[in-house]
């Protein structure tokens, strides 16, 4: 309907939604401050024009304690229903949530983690109370792997990596499936005792991509081979990746870091240590 008189619109939204047999009808209001009366009113008209269900406000965690006199004000006016928690994902740790809970008496239903609809998750207050004391949030972290990892993949890794040794096109699916799980920070952030150490620390997710982009200017020989990669393979796949020679030997420096691990780890001994916890080699 374009601009206009926001109370109408939503009420013939509604009203449209009726007619076509829509499920869900979400009004999405313009963001606004406790302090402006006029776009206040604004609300609590929509309100009784459209008889909402449920009166969700979105609560920015990096604002802290100003959050807390923002819900009061929209508590106090339109009755709010729960909170949906956002920024998640940054430095705030969301300790505001225990105050605005505790000042509007509402549930905060969920939490955002991210610019996207998959980032938007049920809030659990046990995991929250673990990361505001910086003790991570390791069931949420296996949640997030069970979405997006790949699980038949994943047991196919570790069955190789015990017995054969990855080689560097295991080493770049596994940055794929990775990938899938959100930025790094976010990943390290929910493990034990990590949150603390990187809260200050600039994690580049780039670099994954430019470490796919070295693999794959490789060959299938010199990824499954990597000792067949010589100074002027090292040259060529440096030109084709737009990386330098130092990065090529980075990568292969870690690869060979990582390999010489799991030859380790293979041992019949280690293996058998394994096998009697369930695990499946």
């Amino acid at each position: 309907m374009g601009a206009g008189n926001p109370v109408k619109i939503a009420a013939a939204a509604v009203s449209h939604a009726k007619d076509y047999g829509n499920d869900y009808v979400l009004i999405d209001t313009a963001g606004r401050l406790q302090i402006d009366e006029k776009l206040m009113d604004e609300l609590k008209r929509i309100k009784e024009a459209v008889h909402p269900t449920d009166v969700l406000l979105v609560v920015d965690a990096m604002t802290g304690q100003e959050a807390v006199n923002v819900a009061k004000s929209f508590n106090d006016l339109l009755d709010v229903t729960g909170v949906i928690l956002t920024k998640l994902d940054g430095d705030a740790r969301g300790g505001g949530a225990l105050s605005v809970r505790a000042v509007t008496g509402k549930p905060i239903k969920f939490a955002g983690t991210g610019e996207k609809l998959a980032d938007l998750e049920v809030f659990h207050p046990d995991r929250m109370a673990s990361r505001i004391l910086g003790m991570g949030d390791v069931l949420t972290l296996i949640e997030d792997a069970q979405k997006n990892v790949d699980e038949k993949a994943a047991r196919e890794t570790a069955r190789k990596m015990m017995h054969e040794g990855l080689d560097l096109n295991d080493v770049l699916e596994q940055m794929r499936q990775m990938k899938k799980m959100g930025p790094m920070k976010n990943v390290l952030a929910k493990m034990p005792g990590v949150a603390e150490q990187i809260k200050d620390v600039d994690i580049d997710d780039r670099q994954v991509d430019r470490t796919a982009a070295i693999i794959l200017s490789m060959t299938p020989a010199e990824r499954a081979k990597p000792e067949l990669i010589n100074p002027p393979r090292k040259r060529r796949i440096a030109a084709g990746s737009g990386m330098r020679v130092e990065d090529v030997n980075r990568l292969l420096k870690g690869y060979e870091q990582m390999r010489k691990l799991m030859k380790r780890f293979g041992k019949k001994g280690v293996r058998r240590r394994f096998s009697g916890m369930g695990m499946p080699f």
